[in-house]
């Protein structure tokens, strides 16, 4: 028995777990309060994807006359072909059975319909993927090819990383989302309700929170908890997460909270710990009842009236209090890694297992007029200082046995992405990390080094529009040409790169997105770009646009507001039609991400015509000649990365002088090479090369070594800019 079950409703990732349960958990431990966790989305799908099931799914099809489209003939036909081998590909998608993958490539293997169409196109990139990866994507389109059945044949509303998503898009009004739950429950509803009929027997919770990230969660949470209050009426139930925060902070429909009993807002934290004192009974709760029952952020129903409590006088946690993440009671073990697409960076988001954890609350710019940023989880900055980070990190590779680790920022900031990795190499940690950024001018080519040497893999970031107009109007504060640079340092520090991109910005011309394109297109030929993806712009209640559309001349179509406010549909005086080009955009990236496509002109991806690009097509490698700068910030700190050098005297004699030289030759993990130095300056740098260590307490400052420099010799410049320091600058002697 424990006080509180905490469950992520169906649809996220079938890779690793949404995080927001694990945070709670986590927390929950630091005071004492027991609870357990469940992913209830891969638990679904493992039932779903299994002989057993696929065999009542399909003759529940048959006997349902709902087999009509050619493509689902296909794979009802060849359905022993696709029961057969069924359990093993789940198996083997699991990381349990990897020598299936020779099979799995074997021609004719799998049974093939609609969603192997696009092989003869990837056919070259299976080269250069090793043998568990394309088995990896054979067996996803194989996944796919029985999704589309489902969705065809016995649910419409299925999806792998939703359910029902479009219930919870823009629902102004409870109204169809209540009419759905009014309805029988699907077969996905009967296996999802079955699971938890098993947990809430076996955990026998008093609260039962479902933390919501997305629109795709909402309708299985509701499924759920109407499920509960039907068949455990004492139990309490409430519900939080990304979707509630941003959605339903206008919720006036009494008819929500047939189904739930609280809903909380932004920090869950104390919500949570509020709602256990107010709900469990320990006695700590009994001795508060004659005291007034506080919230925090809480929407809870009041004589048949939706009221906000807010009442509760403590603070929110700070980050360091907030505990450890707790992965606990979840099934790592059997998530399900996929490969959608051959592109490395594109796959870490669905292959593979990683921790999650954050290096800071909020985002440290919070500007970007598109953004949520009048909202906590965004406007809030606090920072997690690297050392506490860095004891969760080991305290989850314990846990987890996982070193893979997804820091799933708004935007980390390079200063504590510098001191994290630092704190890294100091431990002497073996991670894999990558995170979410701005590409700003402050990850220069040494700090993107130093972070690579510390794990980390790759990095997102939002280009958005690639217009300098409207970047500016986005007040993104960077430019295209610092983002080709900024792309540039970490794509040679082999850090993989992807970018968010935009269209459809209010104002945003014909000819703007097709230049934006254009720059898009010369990033990826030049290498400066592996990955990407574009959205087409939404205006959202709680960004500058959303709360001052008129500032970018744009009309809001709003509607009165009883369930979920976010979305808003509105009218851009423009009157372009930005919908148009978005099959052109994103069939000529699929193209861009697999290194194909670049000669093309850029109306051969439209159906329609578009006007030539004013951009010159060396715009983007032009931005990447920039002028060696020769000025360091006195207080830039110097750190080597290498070994120690084996060092030999050497001497000359010219013209009868003879003169005394060292030289140093250094190894690194792949590479040989030797340095000469003067004797005196070279005996001078040795000594302080221990001080530049990563294990050293206190990294010097580069003024301090012009000071130490010059108390023996003259002009340190001359010497920092000599050929013996450019090669160590080029193998691990890095200015940060």
């Amino acid at each position: 028995m424990k006080d509180l079950l905490l469950i992520t409703p169906p649809f996220t990732q079938l890779n690793t777990p949404y995080p927001a349960t694990c945070y709670l958990k986590g927390f929950l431990n630091t005071k004492h309060i027991s609870s357990f966790q469940m992913d209830l989305g891969i638990e679904v799908i493992l039932e779903l994807f299994s002989k057993k099931t696929f065999q009542i799914l399909f003759e529940l099809a048959a006997k349902n006359n709902r087999i009509i489209s050619k493509n689902a003939q296909r794979i009802y036909t060849l359905r022993d072909a696709y029961l057969q081998p069924l359990d093993d590909v789940i198996a083997f998608l699991q990381g349990k059975k990897p020598t299936f993958a020779r099979q799995i490539c074997t021609d004719n293997f799998l049974p093939q319909a609609s969603r192997f169409e696009q092989l003869d196109e990837l056919d070259w990139a299976f080269g250069t993927m090793g043998i568990q990866d394309k088995a990896k994507h054979l067996a996803t389109l194989y996944l796919e090819d029985l999704s589309d059945f489902i969705v065809e044949c016995i649910d419409d509303h299925f999806g792998f990383s939703r359910y029902a998503e479009r219930l919870g898009q823009s629902a102004n009004t409870f109204d169809e989302l209540y009419e759905q739950l009014q309805s029988e429950p699907t077969y996905i509803d009967i296996i999802t309700l079955n699971i938890i009929e098993e947990k809430l027997k076996l955990i026998e919770p008093q609260l039962v929170c479902f933390s919501v990230p997305f629109p795709g969660n909402l309708y299985s949470a509701f499924r759920c908890a109407q499920y509960i209050k039907a068949n455990y009426p004492s139990m309490k139930v409430a519900m939080g997460g990304g979707f509630p925060n941003t959605e339903l902070r206008s919720v006036t429909d009494i008819r929500v909270f047939q189904f739930f009993d609280f809903i909380t807002l932004d920090d869950g934290e104390l919500p949570i710990e509020l709602l256990y004192e107010n709900v469990c009974h320990t006695e700590r709760s009994r001795s508060a009842e004659k005291e007034a029952i506080s919230f925090k952020r809480t929407f809870l129903l009041e004589n048949y009236k939706v009221v906000y409590k807010n009442n509760a006088t403590k603070p929110d946690y700070k980050q360091e209090e907030v505990g450890t993440p707790d992965y606990s009671d979840l099934l790592l073990n059997n998530y399900i890694s996929v490969i959608e697409i051959a592109n490395p960076m594109h796959s870490l988001w669905s292959d593979g297992r990683w921790n999650k954890l954050t290096m800071s609350h909020g985002c440290y710019w919070g500007k970007c007029t598109f953004c949520d940023i009048s909202l906590d989880y965004i406007k809030i900055y606090e920072p997690i200082a690297a050392k506490l980070l860095v004891d969760r990190i080991e305290q989850l590779i314990e846990q987890t046995n996982e070193t893979g680790f997804h820091f799933v920022d708004e935007a980390a900031p390079p200063s504590l992405m510098k001191a994290l990795a630092l704190e890294i190499i100091k431990r002497k940690l073996s991670v894999t990390w990558w995170t979410n950024i701005r590409f700003e001018k402050n990850f220069t080519k040494d700090l993107c080094l130093l972070l690579k040497a510390s794990g980390c893999i790759a990095v997102s970031g939002g280009l958005e529009v690639a217009s300098d107009r409207l970047l500016k109007l986005i007040d993104k504060g960077v430019t295209v040409e610092q983002v080709a640079q900024v792309t540039r340092n970490f794509t040679e520090a082999n850090i993989m790169v992807h970018a968010y991109l935009m269209y459809g910005y209010p104002t945003q011309t014909v000819q703007e997105t097709v230049d934006s394109l254009e720059m898009v297109r010369q990033l990826f030929e030049i290498g400066m770009l592996q990955s990407g993806f574009w959205h087409q712009f939404a205006l959202t209640a709680h960004s500058p646009i959303g709360l001052n559309p008129s500032a970018y001349h744009i009309i809001p179509n709003t509607k009165p507001i009883t369930f979920a406010n976010n979305d808003i549909a509105f009218t851009d005086t423009t009157g372009i039609d930005h919908n148009q080009f978005s099959l052109g955009l994103k069939k000529s990236l699929f193209n861009y991400m697999h290194g194909i496509g670049f000669e093309l002109p850029l109306q051969d991806w439209f159906d329609f015509k578009i006007p030539k690009t004013t951009i010159k097509p060396d715009y983007i490698h032009n931005c990447l000649e920039t002028d060696v700068h020769f000025n360091i910030k006195p207080t830039a700190k110097i750190l080597w990365l290498g070994t120690k050098p084996l060092v030999t005297e050497t001497s000359k004699t010219k013209k009868g002088q003879t003169y005394y030289a060292l030289q140093a030759t250094f190894h690194s993990t792949t590479d040989t090479f030797t340095v000469t130095f003067d004797k005196n300056q070279g005996i001078w740098f040795l000594n302080i090369l221990e001080t530049l260590s990563p294990n050293h307490s206190q990294l010097p400052f580069f003024s301090e070594l012009k000071k130490d420099f010059e108390t023996q010799f003259e002009d340190f410049e001359l010497f920092w800019f000599s050929k013996p320091i450019n090669v160590l600058r080029e193998n691990g002697l890095l200015v940060l």
